[in-house]
């Protein structure tokens, strides 16, 4: 009995601890009975988190607000503020200048082509003085400001010719008729060898092809679908490489048919019909 007594009291010293299978299956079971709580709260409670939420209804601005808001938007000016300042900063100057152009940059840079009184135009960066004591401050999209003895003045580009009308700039530039056709179609032998002009063309000492040259008002020659500078390298697929294959070109141009040749035109080698009317 007295070491019986001896063991338990041994024992109860030093109690057993829990395994780590008990552990585990208390972690799980604690586990599984919050989340089953968590179920529970969210079947019981609103779906929410707020609770009876509701939106706050549209606040539209009067008439006259969005009047005025829009009146202070300009979408075809990025930056109204610094145009109105602009227009604020002086009067129209009355020095004897004329705006031509104007070239604004970001950061408040640019350049601007004004001419003085003799009329010489002349470019010039702002911070360039202009003429003694006026310098260019500013440059906007249809104006400059100057700064005039430290006060500022505005110069305008010249708005007061009136437009070029549209026949006086087609006059101006005009543009060259297509040459006629030919009765059948093509261009005829005669307008060909009148309008066009060939010669051998010989590079290093050796004939490379024949040279094409515009005659007359050139119509013939465009027609034929020449362009300046073209090289006839090639008649039917034969290169030219002699001054008799050159000579041969003259006698494949007859009446009716269609003569097949390679243009050098510039780097490029390019295939040319010469239809010719019968």
């Amino acid at each position: 009995m007295g070491f019986g007594q001896r063991r338990l009291v041994i024992a109860g010293l030093r109690p057993a601890l829990p395994s780590l299978h008990d552990i585990l299956w208390w972690t799980l079971a604690s586990l599984i009975a919050g989340l089953a709580a968590a179920l529970f709260w969210a079947i019981v409670t609103p779906v929410s988190p707020l609770g009876d939420w509701t939106p706050h209804s549209v606040r539209m601005m009067s008439p006259t607000a969005r009047a005025a808001l829009f009146a202070s938007v300009d979408p075809f000016n990025r930056t109204p503020a610094a145009a109105a300042q602009a227009e604020q900063s002086g009067a129209v100057t009355s020095l004897a200048l004329t705006l031509f152009a104007t070239r604004a940059t970001p950061g408040g840079g640019g350049t601007a082509i004004i001419a003085g009184g003799d009329g010489l135009q002349q470019v010039y960066r702002v911070g360039a003085e202009v003429q003694p004591g006026v310098t260019l401050a500013a440059v906007a999209f249809d104006h400059v400001e100057l700064s005039r003895n430290g006060a500022r003045e505005l110069l305008y580009l010249d708005q007061s010719g009136p437009a070029p009308s549209a026949q006086g700039v087609v006059a101006a530039n005009p543009v060259a008729a297509p040459p006629p056709a030919a009765p059948g179609g093509g261009v005829s032998v005669a307008a060909l060898r009148s309008g066009v002009n060939f010669g051998p063309r010989a590079e290093g000492g050796k004939v490379v092809g024949v040279e094409v040259l515009s005659s007359g008002d050139g119509a013939a020659f465009r027609a034929a679908g020449f362009q300046p500078g073209d090289v006839i390298t090639a008649v039917d697929g034969k290169p030219i490489t002699s001054a008799a294959d050159a000579a041969a070109l003259s006698g494949a141009i007859r009446a009716g048919t269609s003569v097949a040749v390679t243009v050098r035109r510039g780097d490029r080698q390019l295939p040319l019909a010469i239809t010719l009317a019968p």
